[in-house]
This record gives C-alpha cells, structure tokens and sequence, in this order.
C-alpha cells in the first residue's frame, strides 16, 4: 500500500512484529499435540505463529464478545426483558486452499479457553452446498463452490435461528471423502457463546433491488468477519501440492468421489490439479471470492512459506 492509499484507509496496517506484541500476557494454551490434530493437509502451522498471529487475535476478539454480550445486555434493560445471550458470530472468508479451515479450528480452541465464552462452534458452509443430484440436474457440477451452487435460504435460516437465540439449530453436514452433502446427519448448534461460520463467499453480497426489500446477506449475521489472503500464484502452488497429498491418501479410498485419481502418474496429476485450479477454483476467486476481501474486519496475509506476515485491522 502506498502513503496516498494508506492515508484514506479503512485498516490499521500491523507487520507481524508488532501484531504480536499485541499478544500482551495472554498464555499459550495449545500444545503441540493439540496443534498437529488441528492441522489440515498441507497446513505448516507452528506454534510460534499461533503465539504471534492467532493468540493477539484471540485477545482482541474476547474483548469483543465481552463488549457485546454488555451492548446486548444494556439493549435488553433498556427494552425491558430478560432474554439469554445470543451468540457472537464470526465470518472466516478466503479462497480454496488458503487454510480457512485450520484457521477456524484453531481459533475455536483457543476462543474456547476464555472463561466467559466456553462454548465455541464451528460451522463449515460446505454443508449448505446443493446435493450433487441436484447440482447435475441443474447443470452446476462445474461451478460447485460458486455462490448459485448454495441454498442461501438454508444459510440464512440458519444464522437467522441461532442469532435470535434459538436452541438446537441444526446444520447439514458435508463429505469431502463423497462429495457431497451427508442426506440426514447434521451438526446440531445448541446457544454457543461464539460461532464461527467459514467458508468461500461468507462475505458475498447480493445485488440490492430496487424496492428496499432485499434478504439480508448471509455476513448481515456476522458481528467479526475475517479475510485469510495469498496471492494467486501461491495459492495455485498450495492447490496442486495438497492435490498430490490426497491422491496418496484419500482418493486411495474406493468410497472417495475422486478415487479415479489415485492411479494418476505425477505429470497426470500436475496437469489435472492445474486445470480443476484454472477452470474452477481461479474463477471464483477472481469473480466471487477476492472481490469480498475488503469487506473484512481483519485481513491476514500469507506468504509462500504459509506464515503470516500481515495484518489488516478495520477501523472502528
């Protein structure tokens, strides 16, 4: 960012060196062991970027919790009832492959360890995703991802229940291993002291109609949003090497959707990894993902070596 952009900024621009002294004395409450089960495939976390990224994160956003849950208590008193709590609800947003869901899972551990917010949820979007059947019938396979191969409706009932309060709100759940969605398990949400949603387009808005009566949009839920960025290249790179991990592991199940590719040779792989990134993955992110960055509250950027080397706080 040059000095002319940065003066008209929305974000306060952190390197890692002076995030992390934003750390103050909050403890390292993983453990190495904890941390590798936390890990996805491809995923080089280490317990120092978690003392220096994710554990000022964790600080940051318990003090917002804290905040809100007395905003809401205030509104309460002022309107006089004596309703619970709602769930804080944070968005995690970013490309394929980027590490949103290592990311997720390690800030539900360590938001978890805060004393005035023990229960911590994790709802991946992937569930919401249309079943293949239907996807086929509606010529979507190729585009599965993309914001039309979602049930918005779904999604935003969802967020709508467990915002207001609701109990047991119930979520589908997907199966990378098939491919799809699981027909009748689900991911039961029970009044969370936070939620976490992640996935691809959480931060996509709708196009707005012009009779003021739009649905809201699914990050309209969010009270914290977070964008996990990388350059394209780097991205690719990180695509086709967890692309070559699984063919050594779960396409080698014979119930995996992409079992026909364990018996690729390596410049088979190389070519069938490159040309799903080229002809879906880099779409959507040019088209649908990248442009929903800047509506983030916090920006954090990888570089190639998979750290985090900055932080993008908006501006209150």
């Amino acid at each position: 960012m040059d000095n002319k952009a940065a003066e008209v900024s929305p974000y306060l621009v952190f390197s890692r060196a002076d995030w992390a002294k934003l750390r103050a004395d909050t403890p390292l409450t993983l453990t190495e062991a904890e941390l590798h089960e936390l890990r996805g495939i491809n995923e080089q976390v280490s317990l120092g970027e978690v003392a220096d990224i994710y554990l000022p994160l964790s600080r940051l956003l318990n003090l917002y919790v804290g905040a809100m849950q007395g905003l809401f208590q205030a509104t309460q008193d002022f309107l006089g009832r004596n309703h619970h709590k709602v769930p804080y609800v944070i968005g995690m947003a970013g490309s394929v492959a980027v590490g949103k869901s290592t990311m997720a899972r390690i800030l539900q551990a360590l938001l978890a360890r805060w004393p005035d917010h023990p229960r911590v949820a994790l709802v991946p979007t992937d569930g919401f995703l249309l079943p293949n059947a239907v996807l086929e019938r509606e010529g979507l396979m190729t585009r599965k991802g993309f914001p039309e191969s979602y049930d918005l409706p779904a999604i935003l009932r969802f967020l709508s229940d467990v915002k207001s309060g609701m109990r047991n709100v119930r979520a589908p759940i997907y199966s990378h291993l098939s491919y799809d969605v699981l027909d009748g398990e689900w991911i039961t949400i029970d009044q969370p002291d936070v939620l976490i949603v992640e996935g691809l387009n959480v931060l996509q808005p709708a196009k707005l109609p012009r009779d003021g009566k739009a649905i809201p949009f699914v990050s309209d839920f969010f009270d914290f949003s977070v964008y996990l960025d990388a350059d394209e290249e780097v991205l690719r790179r990180w695509y086709v090497e967890r692309f070559f991990r699984l063919r050594e592991t779960a396409f080698r199940d014979p119930r995996s959707y992409f079992h026909r590719y364990a018996a690729l040779s390596d410049e088979e792989t190389q070519q069938t990894a490159n040309r799903i990134w080229e002809t879906i993955n880099l779409v959507n992110l040019r088209e649908n993902v990248v442009p929903t960055r800047q509506r983030a509250d916090l920006i954090v950027r990888k570089e190639a070596d998979h750290t985090i080397h900055q932080v993008w706080l908006r501006k209150l």
